[in-house]
């Protein structure tokens, strides 16, 4: 991998050293952490594989004692850090024990009252979208967030739309930002538990797929809406995630009968049911990257999305654009893929050609170019 500009040798041929914060392997997976894990384990690999590369760079995972089971999982070495956990382990072990070497943490929040550390900010929705949110965790990001802004000797972020906001929320300057795009492919990773279609009572192609959240923001009601439409009575809505019929019906939303619900699936029942929708609806009204449109784009499956946040420049132009208020848009477009195969086609062609684009690898080497650049 090429030096990047600025970059300098560490001295007395040492490599320099970074220390992952590993607290995210002690939470239940949510998006965030399926970006800190790519980014590690990739990262971790391109060092293994390339002696020059190890040479000038080294990466230390540290965990707390109740992140042991998924960090094993990862395959990557780690070392066990006490005493505490959870967010007293994160602000107060880590940075007291991590000596001059720069923490880097990768899921929005890192040591804020340490300097010598670099943090990823995935976005700013709890301004964006305050309601999707708890008052504690609202308090918490905006006192936090801004710190990281200001002492941390880099921001990471996952576009260019979530940079743009950042610094629009006065939380960082654009020239502190560096913008590392995700990747899709961990999705090849896992094979498809096709069982889970005979479970579900599904069929390859006789339903849509979508995300289960009651968030604002994901704006799920509007499909709820558009799926109780004569033309879609017939069509069957998947919604794959924790959130329940029973917690939208206690949000007030009307659920028509064609909905089915998941639950949490395995990332093996995922892939089969990317790999066997007839399409996937994501029509959120702001995200800072957006990774599961681009899961199925991968899986040759075609998206709609809302051309709203950094969808449009993550999906770029694999992806079918319709507005996140527009039900009756939403109806139509829907049911044209179902109705020709061959516009069915080549949405998926463009869908996957996309997100091919779109590596681990790469997000990788820019991370470490990043790093070594400080």
């Amino acid at each position: 991998m090429p030096a990047p500009a600025g970059a300098r040798a560490a001295g007395r041929g040492q490599a320099r050293q970074f220390i992952i914060n590993g607290r995210f392997l002690a939470s239940q997976p949510v998006g965030v952490h399926r970006v800190a894990t790519e980014l590690v384990r990739h990262a971790h690999s391109l060092i293994e594989d390339d002696p020059a590369l190890a040479r000038r760079i080294g990466m230390k995972l540290w965990i707390p004692a109740d992140a042991e089971e998924r960090a094993a999982a990862l395959g990557v070495p780690y070392r066990v850090i006490g005493p505490l956990t959870g967010n007293a382990w994160e602000q107060l072990t880590l940075p007291a024990r991590a000596g001059r070497d720069t923490v880097v943490s990768l899921c929005n929040v890192g040591p804020v009252l340490r300097r010598n550390a670099v943090t990823m900010l995935h976005d700013v929705q709890v301004l964006l979208s305050p309601e999707s949110y708890s008052a504690n965790f609202r308090r918490w990001y905006r006192l936090q967030q801004p710190l990281a802004g200001e002492r941390h000797r880099r921001i990471l972020t996952v576009s260019e739309f979530a940079r743009d906001q950042i610094v629009e929320a006065g939380v960082a300057p654009a020239e502190k930002i560096t913008v590392i795009h995700n990747g899709c492919d961990h999705v090849l990773a896992d094979g498809a538990d096709e069982r889970v279609l005979e479970k579900l009572g599904l069929t390859q192609g006789d339903y849509a797929l979508a995300l289960s959240s009651t968030q604002a923001h994901k704006n799920i009601p509007m499909l709820l809406r558009a799926f109780a439409r004569p033309e879609l009575k017939d069509r069957i809505l998947v919604l794959f995630g924790s959130a329940s019929r029973e917690q939208f019906v206690a949000a007030g939303h009307h659920v028509p009968s064609n909905v089915r619900f998941t639950g949490r699936v395995s990332d093996n029942e995922l892939r089969a049911l990317y790999e066997n929708a007839q399409l996937f609806a994501f029509p959120s009204t702001t995200e800072g990257f957006g990774l599961p449109p681009l899961e199925a784009m991968r899986l040759g499956t075609p998206a709609i999305v809302a051309p709203c946040g950094a969808l449009p420049e993550a999906c770029s132009d694999g992806a079918l654009y319709v507005p996140f208020d527009d039900p009756a848009a939403w109806t139509k477009a829907i049911a044209a893929i179902y109705d020709n195969p061959q516009h069915r086609g080549e949405l998926a062609a463009r869908a996957l050609g996309r997100a091919k684009r779109l590596t681990w690898d790469r997000a990788a080497r820019n991370l470490l170019n990043t790093l070594l650049s400080l």
